[in-house]
């Protein structure tokens, strides 16, 4: 029976297999295309080796695919999107300093006056210098792929079929001032479809970068997302990364962010997700060297029926590492939720200093939580802790602001907006916290 069943679901791989193929467009010289072609295969070999997870594998059991995988896919075509609708999409502070990509393949572009030290590119040619990408000025093979946990199931999926991918690299001691907006659009077909977007981000000694990667869906119908985020920090560097996840709610979603930090690095990852039928994210953060800094910041929102993952790993390998992690869910109606923190402290990284805090809002008596915050130490010199809450509303809360003349549902939605907005207010660009702050208050308690 269990061969039986590992059969069964690797054909499910199988399928996405024989659908990836490799960039046709023209824009990549011969050597260019060879590398890519080597990752691909590479990608493709890591994942034969694999079976398409279920509920019995314990990083799994919580989150059961086969909704998506009792849905066939065809390849998502390559579209564009109308000026006017990228300028209804983009954030005010972003309208110069962007990249869209819609169903994983650049659409547009655009940058104005950037330090000199800033590329933004794609797989064809930059936007700032007009270098191509396969030349020895931007060495992209010393880092895409090439994160631990690259072989990963569906962070190898990407690998083998990624068409293109959203590239951005600050150089040595730029200090970029104007947040990068990365827009990543779905826009299904009228059968399911899927598409594979992939990020490099590579911040160089001394550079500083805030970025936004955000995903959505343009139109009706089923889509599926397999996206991967590469994010490489040398010594002294500074990113502050929001991710967040908004596509429709017939959507499939899985989403890997990889993060490898060097000396004195700082990190922060603000995550917001509220959209998808079936959402997983897997956070994982490398901490390379010594005296590095992560802070992680994660809101889920989420009704009707739908469930949303997040898995993150932080692992410190140096002393004088610390790391502040702060996850929220905020479930209604039939929703789940699920959250599995590890924090791994091997013996070699003494005066860790880590924090962790799960908590969760149930608005329903049949929303559900699953969470896990998980520690893991050798180390015999460090300061650790976790927790995790499981809450509903305060009714003397509730009762308080009606005694202050709101009714019921107003002072259920600020309470609500109250528990949301500790992550939300981490948000460094304005009009996308305003956006998402909207969003609980119109979401909650309808």
């Amino acid at each position: 029976m269990k061969n039986m069943i590992s059969m069964a679901t690797d054909r499910t791989f199988a399928q996405f297999l024989k659908q990836c193929s490799m960039p046709n467009d023209g824009t990549l010289l011969p050597e260019a295309m060879d590398y890519l072609q080597a990752l691909h295969d590479r990608g493709s070999a890591q994942l034969h080796e694999q079976s398409f997870p279920t509920t019995r594998d314990e990083e799994w059991r919580f989150t059961d695919l086969k909704p998506l995988q009792d849905t066939t896919f065809a390849p998502s075509a390559k579209l564009k999107l109308s000026a006017a609708e990228i300028r209804a999409l983009m954030l005010p502070e972003t309208h110069e300093s962007f990249m869209v990509f819609v169903n994983g393949q650049l659409d547009c572009a655009e940058i104005s006056n950037p330090p000199a030290g800033l590329l933004l590119s794609n797989l064809g040619l930059t936007f700032v210098s007009g270098m191509l990408l396969n030349a020895p000025e931007l060495p992209i093979h010393n880092y895409l792929a090439k994160q631990l946990g690259a072989d990963e199931r569906f962070t190898a999926l990407n690998t083998a079929g990624f068409k293109d991918v959203a590239i951005v690299w600050v150089g040595e001691n730029t200090i970029v001032d104007m947040p990068i907006h990365l827009l990543f659009v779905a826009i299904p077909g009228q059968t399911p479809t899927w598409s594979q977007p992939r990020c490099l981000i590579v911040a160089e000694a001394g550079s500083q970068l805030t970025v936004i990667e955000d995903y959505i869906t343009v139109g009706d119908g089923v889509h599926f997302t397999n996206a991967v985020t590469e994010i490489w920090m040398a010594e002294n560097a500074e990113v502050n990364h929001t991710r967040v996840q908004q596509e429709s709610q017939m959507a499939f979603h899985i989403g890997k962010t990889a993060v490898s930090q060097a000396r004195n690095s700082r990190y922060t990852c603000n995550t917001v997700s509220t959209g998808a039928k079936l959402s997983r994210h897997n956070l994982e953060i490398h901490q390379a060297e010594e005296q590095t800094e992560t802070t992680l910041n994660g809101l889920t929102l989420i009704g009707d029926e739908q469930l949303a993952d997040t898995h993150s790993t932080i692992a410190f390998t140096k002393a004088h590492g610390s790391s502040r992690q702060l996850h929220k869910c905020i479930v209604d109606d039939r929703a789940r939720a699920v959250f599995n923190g590890k924090v791994l402290v091997p013996k070699a990284a003494q005066l860790t200093d880590a924090g962790q805090l799960s908590r969760t809002l149930l608005l329903s008596s049949k929303a559900r939580v699953d969470t896990k915050p998980q520690l893991e130490i050798v180390a015999d010199n460090v300061k650790c802790s976790h927790g995790a809450t499981v809450s509903q509303l305060d009714a003397e809360e509730v009762f308080y602001l009606q005694s202050r003349g709101l009714d019921q549902t107003t002072a259920q939605k600020l309470l609500t907006y109250a528990f949301a907005a500790e992550v939300i207010n981490q948000i460094p660009v304005v009009s996308l916290r305003d956006r998402l702050a909207q969003q609980v208050r119109m979401q909650t308690q309808d």
